[in-house]
């Protein structure tokens, strides 16, 4: 349908006496996998769908459906209906007085080399060369490629007129190669799943995905081969892959606001962080600023909207070290007493659930210190990029990782590689021991496909771009550590 037939459309079923918007969602996906240079079969999934959310007087009510008839989509509309007059004077917020959409506008994001352009054929044995090159050693006992596309396309409509339409397309590369010798088994990925980005197949160029395979190889065996690394408190400088889950695990969801307000307890737990601490946390040194940038060209969350139609806007969450705002929807934000330490931020994986408090194109803003004054820094630690496992609490408080790219530092040198290698601490002294912040040379534009949170469950897309940072005095720990 077209937004006009859908805003007509609207009007038809929107129950007198309300406001009421209409969000339609369409979601294609595909994905191709060669492993040990066979294919797998292909996979492709469609699916679209409406969600109505219905306010009348301080109550909402949501619904969604698959069917897209006027008459399937009246349906949605009572059930919001019903629900949002049940909720009259009996909810915790007043859904009245909640911002609306004001203006309408539409969003996409350039793509130079479109999916569609290229044949299935194609694609397959691109992914079949890549794979390829992660042969050549018998060592080598498991080579996997993928590569995955998702796109959206959504429509938001109200009954005051507003229409905003967006198209998201994300392109997801994975290359891994696996390495043994019988007694022990390392691997090797472009990144640890945070390759994630918005465009066409030019990602694929950008980030030299027909040239990595033979490095990837060669870099599973060295690992393989590496002696296990040491346990000590040692200084150290974490990589832009490993800082993409570093940020994302103990700092966007330690401040999504239903976490911290208790909403969020069962599924993925709540935070150590307090209302209270909004404007007054001193979260890490005054080099350390973070922030939700809906702008930047490439990151798969980067939009003109969010999923309850407001306007998206960068916004400082922490700035020169001290935390300003939590992370949340203006549901959230009505139940502080400060309402402005809130950014609005919600967002839904698909037509089937609601808009709640997410993190979107989450990132460290780049420093001044370039990449040979970050390791030059260091006497005696270690260098750590590329998440291999990880482990928080649900408090967002203690943490362990793992990593795949491990080498010692000696004397403001990269040296040794090592294996095994993994780092724990707790949130604030972990990021108070920060000391350095990488220039926008060490900066990288990432992203992840697989965020979940929520019952039932929402998978998301993340955005993170980040530097190398340095931090002295971390804990790392080797296999027996």
């Amino acid at each position: 349908m077209t937004p006009h037939e859908i805003q007509d459309l609207l009007g038809r079923i929107a129950p007198r006496g309300t406001w009421c918007s209409l969000r339609w969602v369409e979601n294609h996906s595909e994905n191709f996998t060669v492993r040990d240079d066979a294919l797998l079969p292909p996979s492709a999934t469609e699916d679209r769908g409406a969600m109505i959310t219905v306010v009348s007087g301080n109550g909402q009510g949501v619904a969604a459906t698959s069917d897209l008839s006027v008459g399937g989509l009246y349906q949605a509309a009572r059930v919001a209906l019903d629900w949002a007059q049940s909720m009259n004077d009996r909810g915790v917020v007043d859904f009245s007085k909640a911002p609306r959409p004001m203006q309408s506008g539409t969003w996409s994001h350039p793509i130079e080399k479109p999916w569609e352009d290229v044949s299935h054929n194609d694609l397959i044995d691109r992914l079949k060369s890549a794979c390829r090159q992660m042969s050549g050693d018998d060592r080598i006992v498991q080579r996997v490629v993928s590569l995955s596309r998702s796109r959206t396309d959504t429509t938001l409509v109200t009954t005051d007129g507003v229409t905003i339409q967006q198209s998201h397309d994300r392109l997801i590369p994975w290359l891994q190669a696996l390495a043994s010798d019988g007694s022990d088994v390392q691997s090797k990925s472009n990144g640890g799943r945070s390759d994630a980005q918005l465009g066409g197949l030019e990602i694929l160029d950008r980030n030299g995905f027909d040239e990595l395979g033979s490095s990837i190889r060669d870099e599973a065996i060295e690992t393989l081969l590496s002696p296990v690394c040491p346990s000590g408190v040692m200084d150290a400088v974490i990589g832009p892959a490993q800082m993409v889950l570093q940020v994302h695990e103990s700092i966007g969801h330690a401040l999504e606001l239903d976490r911290i307000l208790g909403d969020e307890r069962n599924y993925a737990g709540t935070s150590f962080v307090q209302s209270s601490d909004l404007g007054s946390l001193r979260w890490g040194p005054e080099i350390l600023d973070v922030v939700i940038d809906p702008g930047v060209a490439g990151e798969v969350c980067s939009t003109g909207f969010d999923d309850e139609g407001l306007e998206a806007e960068k916004v400082s969450l922490i700035e020169k070290g001290l935390l300003v705002r939590g992370i949340g929807g203006s549901l959230s934000a009505q139940r502080l007493q400060t309402p402005e330490a809130a950014m609005a931020v919600t967002r839904a994986c698909s037509w089937n659930r609601p808009p709640i408090d997410r993190m979107a194109n989450l990132n460290v803003e780049p420093g001044d210190t370039t990449m040979g004054d970050l390791i030059g820094g260091i006497e005696k630690g270690i260098w750590l990029d590329v998440n291999s496992s990880w482990s928080i609490d649900d408090r967002r408080w203690k943490f362990q990782f793992g990593v795949e790219d491990a080498r010692l530092i000696e004397d403001g040198q990269l040296t040794t590689r090592v294996k095994d290698a993994g780092y724990r601490s707790t949130t604030i002294p972990f990021w108070n021991s920060l000391d350095a912040v990488g220039d926008r040379d060490t900066w990288q534009v990432r992203g992840t496909p697989n965020c979940g949170k929520g019952e039932p469950n929402q998978m998301v897309f993340v955005g993170h771009a980040m530097p190398a940072c340095r931090f002295r005095g971390l804990e790392v720990f080797g296999r027996e550590g």
